[in-house]
């Protein structure tokens, strides 16, 4: 289930809305802006278009300001310039920490607290990605190193990262259309081809972290009495089944690469050019599986049907910045498939554990979202027919 911003914005909605439209019109072309609208809503774990809406328009100056010694000590620390109003929260607590915006004399920055940030390389070794994907033409927020040269500080109690801002619309979503995939596509297989070397695929898609099986699980649920249970009992075949895919078979050899590229990690720029966000997890994973993870996140509506063309036009981009495509059969899906189970086990953890109301209400509908909204294996196999048929022209 994806966020709402702390601030939103019904102009940001809408153009949302707009976008998942032109995705929508490559698997329907009598999809309308009232379907995308619905979807939209979904997206965002809510019944209709007009209850987003009504959410969107409570939380409307609800960002949170943080003090404003906290904002100076950051600006003075990065060398930002004099602080010239409030620093605000953009989002709530996401796996890292907090994002937040900071406006001083010279420009805007993103600002964000890193206190619970599970590193897969260090620090100086996903900027060096970011510094190498954008010297070679992908459009990033630059990464800003403090005056006495580090990444991450530590200051007011937290460990903080700053970014350039960049100007740029709001996140996309699924199912994409064929000129975002094609770019999507092109600027995956950048990334690939810079052959960063990483000593490790990493555990979040290369391991099942929890021991647990889906029906134990399950049984625990149940007897929580977890508003979600029946749900997530339902989804104990899919998730099974999706498990089986990942079996016995080899790893090929992974390269340093973005690791999370699904639309929640991009926007538009003003241009039309895909701005490229969320390099922190940066993590060593076969093209392949990077390439597969970016089908199933890019071409698939959630819980829902595939855009085969925007599939085909992410392996078109692809190809025609690299000269070819990596193999890409079921096994390129188990990383996907694996981050998927440890992504699931995680949230369902998190709403067994919530401690107070308000938590778990939103854990508990974030969990119920997500069990319903799970690929299946016949989504898998429609991607890779779409693979396939890519292959062959």
């Amino acid at each position: 289930m994806k966020d709402l911003p702390d601030n939103p914005s019904l102009d940001h909605l809408r153009q949302q809305a707009k976008n998942l439209l032109a995705g929508l019109r490559d698997i329907d072309p009598a999809a309308t802006l009232t379907t995308a609208q619905a979807r939209l809503a979904d997206q965002y774990g809510f019944p209709t278009w007009a209850a987003l809406k009504t959410e969107v328009i409570r939380m409307r100056g609800r960002a949170e300001a943080a003090e404003a010694s906290l904002a100076h000590a950051i600006a003075a620390s990065y060398g930002l310039g004099d602080v010239v109003g409030e620093m605000r929260s953009v989002a709530r607590a996401d796996d890292m920490g907090r994002r937040w915006s900071l406006v001083t004399d010279r420009g805007r920055w993103a600002v964000r607290t890193m206190d619970t940030w599970w590193p897969i390389v260090d620090a100086e070794t996903d900027v060096a990605l970011q510094q190498a994907a954008a010297a070679a033409g992908v459009l990033l927020p630059a990464p800003v190193r403090s005056r006495a040269g580090r990444i991450v500080e530590t200051i007011g109690g937290h460990r903080w990262r700053v970014y350039q801002g960049l100007r740029s619309g709001p996140p996309l979503l699924a199912p994409a259309r064929s000129a975002v995939t094609r770019a999507l596509g092109g600027v995956l297989a950048t990334i690939h081809g810079l052959r960063l070397p990483v000593d490790r695929v990493s555990p979040w898609h290369g391991t099942r972290l929890a021991t647990g099986s889906w029906p134990e699980l399950a049984a625990v649920a149940a007897a929580r009495q977890a508003g979600w249970a029946a749900a997530l009992g339902a989804a104990v075949c899919t998730l099974t089944e999706l498990d089986d895919i990942c079996g016995n078979t080899g790893t090929p050899e992974p390269v340093l690469c973005h690791n999370t590229l699904g639309p929640a990690s991009t926007r538009l720029a003003a241009d039309g050019r895909l701005v490229v966000v969320g390099w922190e997890h940066a993590g060593g994973q076969p093209p392949s599986w990077e390439l597969a993870n970016a089908l199933l996140d890019w071409a698939v509506v959630p819980g829902g049907s595939v855009n085969v063309a925007g599939a085909r036009a992410l392996l078109d981009g692809y190809r025609a910045t690299a000269g070819t495509l990596p193999p890409l059969d079921l096994a390129a899906f188990r990383g996907a498939v694996t981050s998927l189970a440890n992504y699931v086990f995680g949230q369902v953890d998190a709403a067994l554990a919530a401690a107070d109301d308000e938590e778990r209400r939103y854990a508990d509908r974030s969990v119920a979202h997500l069990l319903t909204h799970l690929p299946t294996r016949a989504v898998l196999d429609q991607l890779l027919d779409a693979a396939t048929a890519a292959v062959r022209r």
